[in-house]
């Protein structure tokens, strides 16, 4: 009977419907994925009434914390479609080989940022500005969420392993309570409430951690007593070469993909230092915001990518197109809602939530309105980067992300920036959003026409 069963939720993935399927595993992702933009929101918020340094020294740490997500989500990437796939093939063993190796790369990552962030956080921010309480603020940010970085790596890992299997429910627990405890001891910690120390811009950084590290006990906990289609063995285990190849062959673009997103951030924020912190603080500032409209598409990537996995190794065509074509849908309809929030709302925002002067207003109000026009765009994209990576082609991903960040954008942004001054520096978005458009289009027809349209229907 219990084997049955194991068959029945494996089997989910090739028979529920599409429409109930992908709006059962996304939507909890969804969900948790919200409440991570609203916290990250308010992190801000608090740290923002400080002092506009205080705000620009957490934004400028974003491209480190971005890189950390990058490897994390993007091994998660990787073993998410080798599980999905492995399960989809009725390879057990496969499966398991997955989720140990993957968690014994997340641990590596760890020790490596731990070491670079320990010695490294204060040279980073002399890089990029000379203002010493910028530089204080932000080394100790820095510091905290760097060396205690397994709170991140191990949250996305365990998270990654329960999409996997169709498990995304927990997942918005599990997301759900360290995001809460993190909004609850954001005040607490950065103003010294209730008794405990004044830690200002570290208290963020120390709210943050301790809210991934109780997500982190409910995942393991969750993994360990509902996850039972694969089985995590630390005893006696050895790292296994061609998992860990496969894994890095999916996952790797991935992280390359999203870790010149950190490049890009690091660049555009030089750029912007041309001009005043204030600039560098309103880019940050957008990065909040925006997160609160690409979370929920991220969501419904997470749902995603594990469905047209697993119906690729099953050999679905009809299943991997029509949750394609759904989640586009979904992902077009969600950024036209961003763009209207974002051109209606940006003096609301920025004034209310972040306690914005006059001349960050004049700033911030164009750009949101100018960078928000792309959303759209932004959405088919999105979801196109992602049918690559759960077909294996992660490769794609990455050749679109280099052209619209580094190829263009960058360039771009600089060129407007020393000719046409900080006003125009944002366009930069729109015009590279839409060369990833092109790229996008024509790499999903081809993708199509290789891999999708010759498996025919089991």
């Amino acid at each position: 009977m219990s084997e049955m069963k194991k068959e029945l939720k494996e089997n989910k993935m090739g028979v529920m419907p599409v429409p109930k399927l992908l709006i059962g595993m996304s939507l909890p992702m969804m969900i948790s994925m919200l409440v991570q933009a609203l916290y990250n929101i308010v992190d801000s918020m608090f740290v923002a009434k400080l002092s506009e340094d205080a705000l620009t020294a957490v934004s400028l740490a974003f491209p480190i914390q971005a890189l950390m997500i990058s490897i994390a989500s993007g091994t998660g990437v990787g073993i998410n479609a080798l599980l999905s796939r492995s399960l989809g093939e009725k390879d057990s063993e496969g499966a398991d080989q997955a989720a140990n190796n993957g968690l014994f790369l997340t641990i590596v990552s760890c020790i490596v940022f731990a070491v670079l962030g320990a010695f490294g956080s204060r040279l980073f921010f002399t890089l990029q500005t000379d203002n010493p309480v910028i530089v204080e603020y932000g080394t100790q940010y820095m510091s905290i969420i760097t060396v205690f970085c397994s709170g991140i790596f191990l949250q996305i890992t365990f998270e990654r392993l329960m999409q996997s299997t169709g498990k995304t429910i927990y997942n918005m627990i599990t997301q759900g309570l360290g995001a809460i405890i993190n909004i609850i001891l954001d005040p607490i910690m950065i103003f010294g409430l209730f008794g405990f120390p004044r830690l200002e811009v570290a208290g963020a950084a120390v709210a943050t951690i301790t809210g991934q590290v109780v997500a982190i006990a409910l995942s393991i906990y969750f993994n360990h007593t509902r996850n039972k289609e694969i089985s995590i063995r630390l005893r006696g285990f050895r790292p296994h070469g061609r998992t860990i190849l496969l894994i890095y062959k999916v996952g790797l673009p991935s992280i390359v993909m999203q870790s010149i997103g950190s490049v890009m951030t690091f660049g555009m924020n030089k750029i912007l230092l041309m001009f005043s912190s204030t600039a560098a603080a309103v880019f940050g500032v957008y990065f909040k915001l925006q997160s609160f409209i690409f979370m929920p598409i991220f969501g419904l990537n997470n749902g995603m990518i594990p469905i047209i996995a697993y119906n690729y190794g099953a050999r679905k065509k009809e299943r991997i197109v029509e949750t394609t074509k759904l989640s586009m849908a979904i992902s077009i309809s969600l950024m036209l809602i961003g763009l209207a929030i974002f051109q209606l709302g940006a003096p609301f925002l920025l004034k209310n939530l972040f306690a914005a002067s006059d001349h960050m207003l004049a700033i911030g109000v164009p750009a949101l309105r100018i960078i928000s026009i792309s959303f759209p765009v932004a959405g088919f994209c999105i979801i196109a980067g992602s049918v690559f990576q759960a077909l294996g082609n992660g490769v794609y991903s990455l050749i679109v992300s280099v052209v619209r960040q580094l190829v263009v954008l960058l360039p771009v942004a600089f060129l407007y920036a020393v000719t046409l001054g900080l006003s125009k520096v944002w366009w930069a978005f729109p015009i590279a959003e839409c060369f990833s458009l092109t790229l996008s289009a024509i790499l999903l027809k081809r993708i199509y026409r290789l891999q999708v349209k010759p498996l025919g229907n089991v």
